[in-house]
């Protein structure tokens, strides 16, 4: 297990290059319209339809239920040809 003195340098290293580098970089603002383009883009469903989705259960059980699926196949195609690499080795 670490010991924690142990990270009080790297600590401190950590924190003398935060203060120097705050003290060096100067905040910068994004154009406004980048911003306004960028806020567009990016859809955020409301709270309501969240809800939605998560409350139509026989979908999510669909979608689970798929997706175990689908691990089980990839497990069961590794492990079939595990097996025959393995025993062609041995042969």
């Amino acid at each position: 297990m670490p010991n924690p003195k142990d990270d009080s340098p790297a600590l401190d290293s950590l924190a003398s290059l935060e203060a120097h580098l705050a003290g060096t970089l100067r905040p910068v603002t994004p154009p406004s319209n980048f911003v306004q383009r960028l806020s567009e883009r990016i859809r955020i469903p409301e709270h309501r339809l969240i809800v939605n989705r998560l409350q139509d259960w026989k979908r999510l059980f669909l979608v689970f239920g798929s997706v175990m699926s689908g691990m089980v196949l990839v497990i069961t195609l590794a492990r079939a040809l595990y097996f025959l690499a393995t025993r062609k080795r041995m042969a």
